[in-house]
């Protein structure tokens, strides 16, 4: 059963955020109460987390960290299918990921859900509201996850005043621009397969970029997701993973997709 407490509330001086239904509300504006899953956790501070030189306040010097740690308060956790936020829902924050994590998901006119993002540790995601004020995409996690909430406000006064941190901000819209108009150029260019194989090599390089094993790939989004992702029937899917993995280049165990010779599937994609 939810508790009062379960709702997460930070003051920091005039200024009051309440936590409704994974979006950040300005406590002067008006909300109706909802259902909240998301529960709050310890405080980890930027200095001693392992994504800082991925994140938002890669390369700021001690003191502008420690303000940016004040603006981002505490961290928030999220549970397997919870909500971060909903299309139409007012857009107050960006969300950087500090791990585990969530798909963005469109739903059209007719009621069909698609899925246009795959998110992970250290990757920013909510910014498809700066343009608009509300967002355009549903975000809801996909395993147990724990973001950071930066106020986009706050955030914009701070990088007004500090030239790093307006650049990091700079490079994580230009970057979410990329990654739109490839995801766009993927489903408009390319067969099943060499779809599925981007898919899996993009997936490898951004896990590269954390550390992790580039080879041995855990898959929180199912067979259906990835489908939806790719423009492609989950039939099509698990008949293209089979067929990569009869002819040796992929090995399928669960949810873990281990590539077992990458560079031949760099070279089917003509790169």
């Amino acid at each position: 059963m939810l508790r009062a407490d379960d709702v997460s509330i930070s003051r920091q001086g005039h200024q009051s955020m309440v936590r409704v239904f994974g979006t950040i509300h300005d406590g002067r504006d008006e909300f109706e109460p909802r259902q909240v899953n998301c529960l709050r956790s310890p405080k980890s501070h930027c200095a001693d987390c392992y994504l800082s030189d991925r994140c938002l306040p890669s390369g700021l010097d001690d003191d502008a960290v420690r303000c940016f740690d004040e603006l981002i308060g505490r961290q928030r956790r999220l549970c397997k299918g919870d909500a971060l936020f909903r299309a139409g829902t007012d857009f107050l924050a960006i969300y950087a990921i500090r791990f585990g994590s969530l798909k963005t998901t469109v739903t059209s006119e007719g009621g069909c859900e698609q899925v246009v993002g795959y998110h992970l540790p250290g990757e920013v995601i909510g910014c498809d509201g700066i343009t608009t004020n509300r967002h355009t995409c549903n975000a809801v996690a996909l395993e147990d996850v724990e973001i950071c909430v930066a106020p986009f406000r706050q955030l914009e006064a701070m990088g007004a005043e500090n030239a790093v941190l307006q650049q990091n901000i700079r490079k994580i819209l230009g970057r979410e621009i990329s990654r739109n108009q490839a995801h766009a150029g993927l489903l408009r260019g390319m067969t099943a397969e060499h779809r599925v194989a981007s898919f899996l090599l993009d997936l490898s390089e951004r896990y590269r970029r954390l550390g992790y094993s580039t080879t041995e790939l855990v898959l929180r989004v199912s067979r259906s997701e990835i489908g939806s992702y790719l423009g492609l029937k989950v039939e099509t899917v698990s008949r293209i993973f089979s067929r990569l993995q009869a002819d040796g280049y992929i090995e399928i165990q669960g949810r873990t997709v281990r590539l077992l010779h990458a560079p031949t599937l760099t070279a089917m994609l003509g790169k």
